[in-house]
C-alpha cells in the first residue's frame, strides 16, 4: 500500500531512500475519521479531521487544529478548494485511509544560515474521496517537525479532475486567542514586497488588508506562530485576509492570473500546492535559527554546487556617481567597473556588482527594454572580467526580468562565455502562477550556465535555495535602497525585518552604510546617500541579516580609512551554525553565527537603545580572542562613531553590550593562538 502511494505520488512525494521513510501503517477507512501527527519530541501535534456538514447530506468537512504542549493554539480550521465551474472540495468527504510516516536526514548545502542540515519529522497522508458522486479524491500531506507544522494538498488525476482551474483555497488559520501580530500591509497583489511591517492585535487587521508572508503572531505567554510557505513550484504565491466574521481567522488568498484575474491555478492534474507553514516557538529566537521552510524542498537538482560560492560584494549604484580622487567620470563604464574591482579587491570581497546602464540600452522604463547580449560602448565586459579574475574578483551583472525573459537562451550562454559569476534580475513585482514558473525556469536555466542567482522585486523566498542552491539571495524587502529618497529605513525597522521578513529565508536588504546620522540630522539623498543608525548598527548588520550574497552598499571611498574595515572584510557570508542569543521583537536582537572555528555575534537595537548581556557558552574548549565594535559613549549624538576593544573569552564569559539610540554592536571571535 505505500510503496504503491509513493509510486502513484511520484511527483509530489520525496522517494523513500532519500527520505528513510519509516514505520508506515495503514488503517482501514472504517476505522479511521481523522489522521494526526505529532512532532518527534511529542510537544506539537496537527489534527485533521472529518466534521458532520450542515446539510446532512453525508461525509464531512474538512479542517486541522493545531496543539503545543497539549494547549491548543490553532483552532478547527476550514481546509479545501474553491474550483471554476465546479462545487468546491472539502465537504462530503469520507477518509480512506491515514497513513504515519518518518523522515530524518542529513544533506550539506553550498550556502545558508547552518550547515549541515537536519530534516527530522514525522509524515501524515490523508486520504480522502467524495462521500457521493463524483467522488472526486483528495490527500493531505502533513509533516510535523519540532519547531513548526505543515501540510500541502494533493489532488490527483482523476476522471472528474483532470484540470485543476482553482478560484482561491479554502485554508483557514483559527489563532487560539487574539494574539499581537506583525503584519506586512500590501496595496495589492502585485507589489515588491518592500514596505515597513506594523504591529496590530489580530482583531484590529481590517478585512480588505492584503497581508504578505511571513506573517508572526504571538499568543502572549503561550507561543510565537509564523504563517508562511515553502516550495511554491506551478502554483501561485499565498497572501492571507483577516475574516469579517470571526476576529482570531485568517483566510487564504491566491495571487490571481493576470491572463484570467478570476482564476488563480490552471493546471493539469496531479496538483501538488505548496507547504502551508506554521513554524512553532515558545521563544522566537527559534524561528529565527529554524530550516523548516528549506527542509520542506526537494533536495538539490544540481549535482556539482562547487561553483556556488557565497561572498560579498561592491556595488556601484547605491551611492549614486560618487568617487573621490579619480581620474575618470564615474559612471557605467569599465573604468569605474575596475575602480571598484580593485576596492573589492583590497577588502577582500568576493564580488563586484555591476548594476543597470552596462548592457545596450533600449527604450522602457527601469532600464527594461535593453540588448542584454550587447554592452555599452564604454563597457568591455571581457576586459572588466578578465580585470577582475586578475584580482581574484567575480562580476555580476543586473538585469530586467523582461530582458532575461526575452533573451534567456542567448544571454545565459553569453555570460558564461564572459565568466559572469552570476545575475541579479529586478522587477517582477508577482507571484502569479505565471511569474512563479519564470522564477523556476530561470533556476534552472542559470543552473545550467553557472551562473547564481538575485531576485531582486521579488516575492518572499519559500526555500527553493535547497533545490536549486544557485539561487542564493532574493530582495523582497525594503531595504536601505530607500534612504536615497525616503526615511523610512529607521533602526526600528531593521529589528523587526529580523523577526518578520528574514523568517521565510535570506533578504537582500545592502547594508553597509557609512554615512551615519542621528534620526534628526538625516535627510534623504542621491548621491553620498545618509543611513539612520550609528556605524556599529551598520557593521552588526552583516551578523544578524541573512543572505549568502552580501552586497557593501556605499561607494568605495567612505570605507578608505575606517576602523570597521577590518570586520567587514573578515565577516562570511555564509555560516555553519546560527543562535539567537537576545530577542524581543521590535526592539533588540542579538544573533551569533559560527563559520569554521571563529564567531561572529552582531546585536542591533531600535531607537530606545539596549542593555544587553552575551553569554559565550557556545563557545567550545580553549581560550579565544574576541575583537568587539561597540557604539562609543557618545554615539547618540555622534553615531559614526566606534569603540573598538580587544580581550581574551572563553565559554565562561559574558560580555555586555551597551547599545545606544538606534545603536549596535558587533564582535569577532577567534581561537586564541
Amino acid at each position: 500500500m505505500r510503496l504503491w502511494r509513493l509510486a502513484c505520488h511520484s511527483a509530489v512525494a520525496v522517494p523513500l531512500a532519500l527520505c528513510s521513510l519509516l514505520a508506515a501503517s495503514a488503517n482501514p477507512a472504517a476505522q479511521v475519521g481523522k489522521g494526526a501527527v505529532s512532532s518527534p519530541d511529542g510537544l506539537i501535534r496537527a489534527l485533521f479531521m472529518l466534521v458532520p456538514g450542515p446539510d446532512g447530506a453525508g461525509g464531512g468537512e474538512l479542517g486541522y487544529e493545531v496543539t503545543y504542549r497539549g494547549k491548543t493554539i490553532i483552532e478547527r480550521s476550514k481546509l479545501g478548494f474553491e474550483l471554476q465551474n465546479q462545487p468546491a472540495i472539502g465537504s462530503h468527504l469520507q477518509v480512506v485511509a491515514a497513513t504515519n510516516s518518518r523522515i530524518d536526514e542529513t544533506y550539506n548545502i553550498p550556502a545558508g544560515k547552518s550547515n549541515p542540515v537536519r530534516n527530522q519529522c514525522n509524515v501524515l497522508f490523508f486520504d480522502l474521496k467524495e462521500a457521493k458522486a463524483p467522488g472526486r479524491k483528495l490527500t493531505i500531506e502533513a509533516r510535523a517537525y519540532n519547531d513548526g507544522v505543515a501540510f500541502r494538498y494533493i489532488l490527483p488525476n482523476q476522471p472528474a479532475v483532470t484540470e485543476a482551474r482553482i478560484v482561491n483555497e479554502k485554508t483557514e488559520f483559527v489563532l487560539a486567542a487574539d494574539a499581537t501580530t506583525y503584519p506586512l500591509v500590501l496595496r495589492n497583489f502585485r507589489s515588491s514586497w518592500e514596505d515597513n511591517y506594523r504591529t496590530v492585535p489580530l482583531s484590529g487587521i481590517q478585512p480588505e488588508s492584503v497581508i504578505g508572508l511571513p506573517l508572526l503572531t504571538e499568543i502572549p505567554g503561550v507561543v510565537f506562530i509564523a504563517i508562511t510557505e515553502a516550495n511554491i513550484d506551478n502554483y501561485p504565491g499565498m497572501y492571507l485576509m483577516h475574516s469579517g466574521s470571526n476576529a482570531r481567522s485568517l483566510e487564504a488568498r491566491l495571487s490571481p492570473r493576470i491572463d484570467e484575474p478570476g482564476l488563480s491555478v490552471s493546471s493539469a492534474t496531479p496538483v501538488t500546492t505548496p507547504w502551508r507553514v506554521l513554524m512553532i516557538a515558545p521563544e522566537v529566537g527559534r524561528l529565527i535559527e529554524s530550516q523548516i521552510v528549506g527542509n520542506l524542498n526537494p533536495p538539490s537538482a544540481i549535482a556539482d554546487t562547487s561553483w556556488i560560492k557565497p561572498g560579498k560584494a561592491s556595488w556601484d549604484w547605491w551611492s549614486g556617481p560618487a568617487a573621490d580622487g579619480v581620474n575618470f567620470k564615474i559612471g557605467s563604464n569599465t573604468e569605474t567597473a575596475k575602480h571598484y574591482i580593485d576596492f573589492s579587491a583590497k577588502a577582500g570581497f568576493e564580488y563586484f556588482m555591476f548594476d543597470a546602464g552596462w548592457a545596450a540600452h533600449g527604450t522602457g522604463p527601469n532600464d527594461s527594454g535593453a540588448d542584454i547580449t550587447e554592452t555599452q560602448p564604454g563597457v568591455n565586459m571581457p576586459e572588466i572580467v578578465a580585470y577582475g579574475k586578475s584580482k581574484n574578483v567575480k562580476v555580476w551583472l543586473w538585469s530586467h526580468w523582461t530582458d532575461i525573459d526575452r533573451q534567456m537562451d542567448q544571454a545565459f550562454p553569453l555570460f558564461e562565455k564572459w565568466g559572469i559569476a552570476g545575475v541579479k534580475i529586478d522587477f517582477m513585482d508577482r507571484d502569479d502562477q505565471w511569474m512563479v514558473n519564470f522564477f523556476r525556469r530561470v533556476a534552472k536555466n542559470a543552473a545550467a550556465h553557472h551562473l547564481m542567482i538575485d531576485f531582486h522585486g521579488a516575492y518572499k523566498p519559500d526555500g527553493i535555495g535547497r533545490t536549486w542552491p544557485n539561487v542564493i539571495t532574493r530582495e523582497g524587502v525594503l531595504g536601505l535602497e530607500y534612504n536615497k529618497w525616503s526615511a523610512r529605513v529607521t533602526p526600528d525597522h531593521n529589528v523587526m525585518l529580523a523577526f518578520t521578513r528574514m523568517l521565510a529565508g535570506p533578504m537582500d536588504y545592502t547594508p553597509g552604510g557609512f554615512r551615519n546620522a542621528t534620526r534628526e540630522g538625516f535627510e534623504p539623498r542621491n548621491l553620498k546617500p545618509m543611513v539612520m543608525g550609528t556605524r556599529a548598527h551598520q557593521t552588526a548588520l552583516f551578523v544578524v541579516f541573512e543572505s549568502p550574497f552580501m552586497m557593501v552598499s556605499d561607494y568605495p571611498g567612505a570605507y578608505d580609512g575606517q576602523p570597521e574595515m577590518p570586520f567587514l572584510s573578515a565577516v562570511p557570508a555564509s555560516w555553519d551554525e546560527t543562535r539567537v542569543l537576545n530577542a524581543k521583537v521590535g526592539e533588540y536582537i542579538t544573533i551569533a553565527r559560527r563559520h569554521g572555528k571563529d564567531w561572529y555575534v552582531g546585536s542591533i537595537a531600535n531607537w530606545n537603545g539596549a542593555a544587553l548581556e552575551i553569554p559565550l557558552e557556545f563557545l567550545g574548549a580553549g581560550e579565544f580572542k574576541a575583537e568587539t565594535y561597540s557604539d562609543a559613549p557618545d554615539a547618540g549624538v555622534h553615531p559614526t562613531k566606534t569603540m573598538i576593544e580587544t580581550k581574551a573569552v572563553n565559554k565562561s564569559t559574558t560580555l555586555k553590550a551597551i547599545l545606544a539610540s538606534g545603536g549596535g554592536q558587533a564582535i569577532r571571535i577567534t581561537p586564541a593562538r
